[in-house]
């Protein structure tokens, strides 16, 4: 799910999934942006943006969020104008998290998942979430600005077990080594 694409300016990551089934709790998923700074690209995010926030100068917003699935194709957006991200920021990294509030949920109990990261009409990656079935939350796309300030995407779906808070906190750590 990588691509060699550089000089991302403004990409759009789009979420969807099915409701649950009738008399049963509503599967709510939700897309989570983190910001890292230049001086701690791996450390603590900056901050986050995820439903009901946005980021402080405006360049992350979450355009559509779901908290059922119900509707047609892709239910919940969110834009990222990297290009007007200051240059304090390094990596973007986001991710996907499934509300726990009713009990354990994984992406394997979740019909139709999938996510779609494009920049205009061009798709940079898709999947599925079938790799991380298991899991209760997933890393998307990362997004790292280089030395000459281009930014560069990175598509890689890894998966992690917890409740979202814990996921945003641990989301942008370095992958384990192989």
């Amino acid at each position: 799910m990588s691509t060699p694409n550089k000089d991302i300016k403004k990409v759009e990551v789009s979420l969807k999934w099915d409701p649950s089934p009738p008399g049963t709790p509503a599967f709510d998923l939700d897309i989570i942006a983190a910001t890292y700074l230049a001086e701690a690209p791996y450390g603590s995010p900056d901050y986050l943006v995820h439903f009901d926030s946005r980021s402080p100068d405006g360049t992350i917003t979450l355009n559509r969020d779901s908290t059922t699935g119900q509707g047609l194709g892709f239910d919940e957006v969110m834009t990222l104008e990297l290009d007007r991200l200051s240059t304090r920021y390094a990596r973007v990294v986001v991710g996907v998290a499934i509300q726990q509030r009713d009990g354990r949920r994984t992406f394997a109990e979740i019909a139709n998942t999938g996510v779609r990261i494009r920049e205009g009409y061009a798709n940079l990656a898709e999947d599925d979430f079938s790799t991380v079935g298991a899991a209760t939350s997933a890393t998307v796309a990362e997004f790292i600005r280089g030395a000459s300030g281009v930014w560069e995407f990175r598509g890689t779906v890894r998966g992690f077990d917890g409740d979202p808070d814990s996921f945003a906190r641990t989301m942008g750590s370095r992958p384990p080594a192989a």
